[in-house]
């Protein structure tokens, strides 16, 4: 993070694109603290206890506030009726047993420590009565005692006498792992008392931060803010006299975001930041998930987000409401606290967020849209601008080749750019590829003057290529067609006069949200969609500084996924970016794509109610895993005695079933953890299933989870 929180390059919302948050040279004046939000912890003790309660974490996807690891492995857990017959059992046994003893069939070998260790002269006295009932209970006690171990009633007391909410809690305690420490309240170790700024001898700074706790001005975004901030100051330490005088000056509101912002207006997940989490739901406690994961809270971050996400299912299903608003306001949280950047898509109107929780909002279409859409993406070079162009506008045409669609735009690109210091925009570049001649002879009379006899051959080599069998210059201009509509006038400016968006701005803690007209212009939508992926993959590699994560969230990924976008998005997780990509079939992409976009992202998500042909495919990627069957064979007893058939005839009587026998036989078996019928038809609604894998390789097996947030 910056200490300077100083602004660079083209204006948001509250004036400028907003780099890191730091300590600024001269801060300016904050404003005062929002309402608390829905899921926020509160300030002041609460704050203190959110930071100190212990964390936990047993595989990725665990949400490891109060998380208490579980046991590898189920236990067996004896049926109340084989534990009932047992006690039965035991209790005639016990109950023969003394009543063999006290009627003297055994012998009196049981009375020989009665009669040694009692005088012949209390025979017929009142202590020997005494003595003899005293043995009397020792013996009934060690029958009890015996027979009862050996019958399990305790176990059986406990099943039937407690409730079945007690029995819950001393299953939990008795089959859950040690638990995570809880720092002590005031010790060294106490993240409330910021011992990390102690320990640099901070004093002043750590007494400070630690009374705005404490009196309710602080809260877990400023948390993370501020120990962001301090992480920075550890990896510069020139930034560190900065640091100082900010937390000196303003308190919890030291180094803030440059939108000024200190939490987001509404929040409708819950989150944890101190972990970067948020929590998407809970993990179905039955037969279907391992074990250790049953019961316990599933959440997202970094870690996992990181491989990029896919999830398919059909409308309704819950896609944008319970988990693309969930993990874009995560991290938009994670913006404010300069920890990531993200930029959500969607359709206008979807419900993504309020405006107010972003600092930029483009709306395509919409004359009233404050900012523009930067259509070069920031780019400088032709050649790297043309590339992204090309995959946006043709990739999904067939028989037109990306590479040659780059060149013939590279070709007017180039000398547009040497000609007038810019590129064109969508009017000038539709001109140019329909070869207007008023257009190309001005260009070209520009280039002569100013002596661009390079750029001149390439424009004579895009007018020697165009009309040609292969040349890609009439498919590019009908897509640059679907810009040039009165819709869009005044967007995709590049004169200056406008204030456009670009995905350069990544190296920043800026929250983006960028709405499509979908509804009246949908293939221009798409267009756009593949358009800011390809510009997302491109600008997220060649950040210098990847230490924000970067994010990018498609509310509806249809038809935006390319050859060259997929491998893009394979890459992302070595920059520290991911994207989540959201499809209401794996129809919506090319059929030669489906596979390798299962084997691009790490984290793949079905929810309720996917087709058998998309619930095939996850079934192939997620595999097969060894399990352990049981084949139960019954065979008919026939009896050779007389007494035993007539026994076996009334218990057929009786039962009606024939006398059998039970063969089990126990083997390993392979089987798809999830098959496609499974997917399709044993998924309830409201439910998911969701394999994870983070960006260190650890995996989470696909796990049944019912899902929170709103619908």
């Amino acid at each position: 993070m910056d200490t300077e929180g100083t602004y660079d390059g083209q204006e948001t919302r509250s004036g400028r694109v907003p780099r890191p948050a730091g300590p600024p040279a001269h801060p300016p004046a904050l404003p005062g603290l929002p309402p608390k939000p829905t899921h926020a912890p509160a300030a002041g003790p609460v704050l203190a206890d959110w930071l100190r309660h212990p964390r936990a974490s047993d595989g990725p996807g665990v949400w490891t506030y109060g998380h208490v690891p579980r046991a590898a492995e189920e236990p067996e857990v004896t049926p109340t009726r084989q534990l009932v017959s047992g006690a039965l059992i035991a209790l005639l046994a016990g109950l023969l047993l003394w009543s063999l003893l006290w009627n003297g069939y055994l012998g009196g070998f049981w009375l020989w420590p009665l009669y040694m260790f009692t005088p012949d002269s209390w025979a017929g006295t009142l202590p020997s009565v005494v003595a003899s009932y005293v043995w009397y209970a020792v013996v009934a006690a060690t029958l009890t005692i015996g027979f009862g171990r050996l019958g399990r009633w305790p176990e059986l007391g406990r099943r039937l006498l407690a409730s079945r909410a007690v029995r819950a809690v001393r299953a939990v305690h008795a089959l859950q792992g040690p638990a995570p420490v809880r720092p002590e309240a005031g010790g060294a170790d106490d993240p409330a008392r910021w011992p990390q700024l102690r320990g640099a001898g901070l004093e002043d700074a750590a007494e400070r931060l630690e009374g705005e706790a404490g009196a309710g001005r602080m809260n877990d975004v400023d948390y993370a803010r501020i120990r962001r901030a301090w992480e920075s100051v550890c990896a510069d330490p020139s930034r560190l006299k900065a640091f100082a005088e900010a937390v000196r000056d303003k308190g919890a509101g030291a180094c803030v975001h440059p939108s000024g912002e200190r939490d987001l207006p509404v929040r409708a997940a819950r989150h944890d930041l101190l972990a970067r989490q948020v929590l998407l739901g809970t993990v179905e406690d039955g037969p279907r998930n391992p074990y250790p994961r049953r019961g316990t809270s599933l959440a997202l971050d970094p870690e996992v987000l990181g491989t990029s996400l896919l999830a398919v299912g059909p409308s309704g299903s819950g896609k944008t409401g319970r988990l693309v608003r969930p993990v874009v306001e995560s991290l938009a949280l994670q913006a404010l606290a300069g920890q990531a950047a993200v930029v959500a898509v969607g359709a206008a109107g979807a419900r993504l967020g309020p405006d107010t929780a972003y600092d930029v909002v483009v709306r395509v279409g919409d004359p009233d849209s404050v900012y523009d859409l930067d259509l070069y993406g920031g780019a400088t070079d032709p050649d790297e601008a043309a590339t992204l162009l090309a995959e946006a506008f043709v990739a999904d045409v067939p028989g037109i080749e990306v590479r040659r669609a780059a060149t013939a735009l590279a070709q007017l690109l180039g000398p547009f750019r040497a000609a007038y210091g810019r590129f064109p925009a969508v009017p000038e570049l539709r001109e140019l590829l329909d070869q207007g001649p008023d257009a190309f002879g001005e260009l070209r009379r520009d280039l002569a003057d100013a002596g661009q006899h390079t750029m001149l051959r390439e424009l004579d080599a895009r007018e020697r290529q165009h009309g040609a069998a292969a040349d890609p210059g009439p498919a590019l201009a009908d897509r640059v067609a679907l810009l040039d509509r009165p819709a869009f006038a005044g967007f995709f400016d590049t004169t200056g006069q406008g204030r456009p968006f670009s995905l350069r701005t990544l190296e920043h803690p800026i929250r983006v949200r960028v709405d499509l007209p979908e509804r009246g212009h949908a293939d221009a939508s798409r267009m756009l969609a593949r358009l800011l992926l390809a510009q997302f993959n491109a600008a997220a590699a060649a950040r210098t500084d990847r230490s924000l994560f970067a994010f990018l969230a498609f509310d509806d990924a249809s038809h935006t996924l390319t050859a060259q976008t997929v491998r893009g998005v394979q890459r992302l997780r070595s920059a520290n970016a991911g994207v989540l990509l959201t499809l209401r079939s794996l129809d919506d992409v090319p059929e030669e794509l489906r596979t390798p976009l299962l084997g691009a992202v790490g984290c793949r998500m079905a929810f309720s109610g996917v087709t058998t042909w998309d619930g095939k495919r996850f079934a192939e990627t997620w595999g097969t895993e060894w399990v352990e069957t049981r084949d139960v064979t019954h065979r008919t007893v026939f009896a050779d005695q007389p007494l035993t058939r007539a026994i076996h005839a009334f218990r057929k009587l009786v039962t009606g079933k024939a006398v059998t026998t039970d063969a089990v036989t126990v083997r390993q078996v392979e089987r798809e953890r999830w098959s496609a019928s499974d997917l399709a038809h044993d998924v309830p609604p409201g439910y998911a299933v969701l394999s994870l894998t983070s960006v260190r390789g650890e995996r989470a097996a696909p796990l049944l989870v019912r899902l929170a947030g709103t619908a």
